[in-house]
């Protein structure tokens, strides 16, 4: 299984607008946006920043700040886009529990905030779970071990549950994120 990393997550963030490091970090530390999905240092998100400027992906220049060292604002380059977009569109995305309130959440965020359907997101994400549920019910139907049954109902279970949760999503998309900062920053 591949490292989970935030790196698509940035790239989406960059493709709604250029921004720089900080301003990147303050999205995945407040809880209206990824605060409740990511948990990020600051050494992490410029580490990641690097990995992805050195990997072509993003690019980033120096803009002068006032009485202030000047700030990096980074962008995506059309190589990050092109990464982006598969990754929007993977078409086998993992079933795992703990990937999907990551991976399936953020990618549900970027693509509100893109103003794109996540119609379609979703639709995979079920379909996954779905199979994923399929081979374990067989699975469970062909064991003799008390142990591994009661695993397989745990894991069962589970899917059960997120399939819910995912035609939960599809009846309930989410609203643009940066819409929904601006209007509580002007309620403010």
């Amino acid at each position: 299984m591949s490292r989970l990393t935030p790196d698509e997550v940035l790239l989406g963030l960059l493709k709604a607008q250029p921004a720089h490091g900080y301003e990147l970090l303050e999205t995945f530390r407040d809880p209206a946006h990824l605060g409740h999905i990511w948990n990020m240092s600051t050494s992490q998100m410029y580490a990641v920043l690097k990995r992805l400027e050195e990997g072509g992906l993003i690019t980033g220049s120096e803009i002068p700040q006032p009485n202030a060292p000047a700030r990096v604002e980074y962008r995506l380059t059309e190589r990050g886009e092109a990464r982006l977009e598969r990754w929007l569109a993977e078409p086998l995305p993992p079933t795992s529990i703990h990937r999907i309130r990551v991976l399936f959440l953020s990618r549900l965020y970027i693509a509100a905030l893109l103003e794109r359907p996540a119609d379609a997101i979703i639709h995979r994400q079920i379909a996954a779970c779905q199979d994923q549920l399929a081979e374990i019910q067989a699975e469970r139907a062909r064991t003799s071990s008390p142990i591994k049954a009661l695993t397989l109902d745990f894991v069962i279970g589970q899917l059960e549950a997120c399939i819910a949760w995912l035609d939960h999503c599809q009846a309930h998309p989410l609203p643009n994120p940066g819409r929904v900062h601006q209007t509580t920053e002007e309620n403010n």
